[in-house]
């Protein structure tokens, strides 16, 4: 372990945390030369006593760039998870065991690839699915990724140049938005945490890690429409404001819409997935949708682990981005909902949350975020290496959906993740954590 990183364990052991909504951040810290994320600097810099601020960060998300790969690229590249696929016996009753109790809307799939030529697959109610809701960013992430493949598929200088130095400015398609995301001042003083403003400017690296980190709705709905811009306007991207909105100002809403879809369900298609089980056709804010009308949004339990079985097999567009992916996954941040449980504190989590909950009036009912009455989704996908960096690791993948009213379901999402982690350790007992 390189001596920074021996630091940031020292350091973690004895930061104090700072409230819940103030560190959010993916990618592996020692990230900043490749990508010119600037918030992997700061956190950096903050780590070491050069900038004001507090972070911890548990031992699992400590990893470097270099340490992140795919699991499954050359390993088993033809594993898939078909509907009605063999479950492994043991697996499945410890599932069934976890959610005996529960809601009835939980559906769950879990892949456990710890030997890859022998998986192991555990499923309850996995083709009954749901609205995404942010989870659905991952695949704004690989339409953004796949139409870079097309402009340049032989060219990673090329695609690493346009996310690197394309700068974005925050517009109508950020607005309305209330997760807060980091932002550095051009000097490097310091890191503010707020929602984003109009005019805020990013690289297009970093609107990405702002929309799967912090799970900005604003970042979301600006990834997705840059992806359709590089659609529209190949190696003449990035275009002018005016450009930009003479082409949406131009097109047919009803071409828009079609366009937006086909950006994301492409690399889909590519990978063999049914864009009907796995499909996310409406922006995540109100001004994205005011210009770009939306559709009907599906996803399930399994059509998700077969995403991130695909993702772990380099086949989300092709190995270098799915590669770059992972580690835009990669949890390096204070955890919450099912990345928070105690016994993956030593993990590699690779994690997307997703909420959506709508609400109707109800005689001594009061509407709450995340306590819906009409609806209340919560979703976790996740891939998880445990413990993290060590020779012999347990490696799993987990989709996860629930819809129980009128309760904030994170904390039932960290119990089954603590469940989870307890059961696939009793499966491999060759594997110790020392």
């Amino acid at each position: 372990m390189s001596r920074f990183w021996v630091r940031c364990a020292l350091l973690a052991a004895v930061l104090v945390a700072v409230p819940a909504a103030a560190w959010v951040a993916s990618y592996p810290l020692d990230g900043y030369e490749a990508t010119g994320i600037r918030r992997l600097r700061a956190y950096r810099m903050i780590l070491d006593g050069q900038m004001p601020g507090n972070i911890v960060l548990p031992n699992g998300a400590l990893l470097g760039r270099q340490d992140i790969r795919l699991r499954l690229k050359g390993v088993n590249d033809g594993l898939d998870v078909p509907a009605g696929m063999t479950v492994d016996p043991e697996l499945q009753a410890g599932i069934e065991r976890i959610v005996r109790r529960r809601h009835p809307s939980y559906r769950i799939a879990v892949l456990d690839v710890t030997d890859p030529a022998r998986p192991r697959y555990a499923t309850v109610h996995p083709d009954q699915g749901y609205i995404p809701g942010s989870v659905g960013k991952l695949l704004v992430m690989a339409g953004l990724f796949n139409e870079l493949k097309k402009l340049y598929p032989n060219d990673i200088a090329a695609r690493v140049r346009v996310l690197k130095e394309t700068q974005v400015v925050a517009d109508e398609f950020a607005m309305p938005n209330s997760h807060t995301v980091p932002v550095v001042a051009p000097d490097f003083s310091r890191v503010d945490h707020r929602a984003i403003r109009l005019g805020d400017t990013f690289s297009l690296w970093e609107w990405i890690d702002h929309a799967v980190s912090p799970s900005s709705n604003a970042a979301g709905a600006v990834v997705w429409k840059e992806a359709l811009l590089l659609s529209e306007f190949g190696r003449a991207y990035p275009p002018t404001r005016e450009q930009a909105a003479e082409f949406f100002r131009n097109t047919p809403k009803s071409e828009l819409t079609a366009r937006s879809a086909r950006v994301l369900e492409e690399p889909l298609e590519a990978m063999g997935l049914d864009t009907e089980l796995l499909r996310l056709r409406t922006y995540f804010t109100r001004g994205a949708g005011r210009v770009i009308p939306g559709g009907g949004s599906h996803a399930t339990p399994r059509t998700l682990v077969r995403w991130l079985l695909k993702l772990e097999q380099g086949q989300v567009v092709d190995e270098w981005s799915s590669l770059e992916m992972k580690r835009l996954m990669y949890f390096t941040r204070r955890r919450y909902r099912y990345a928070a449980s105690p016994a993956l504190r030593d993990a590699a989590v690779y994690f997307k949350s997703g909420s959506l909950y709508r609400c109707a009036p109800e005689e001594g009912f009061q509407c709450g975020q995340y306590r819906g009455n009409v609806e209340n989704l919560m979703h976790s996908v996740a891939i998880v290496e445990s413990p993290a960096g060590a020779e012999r690791q347990r490696v799993y993948l987990v989709s996860m959906m629930s819809n129980v009213l009128k309760l904030n379901s994170a904390s039932e999402h960290l119990e089954i993740g603590t469940q989870i982690e307890q059961l696939i350790r009793t499966l491999h007992p060759e594997i110790t954590d020392s």
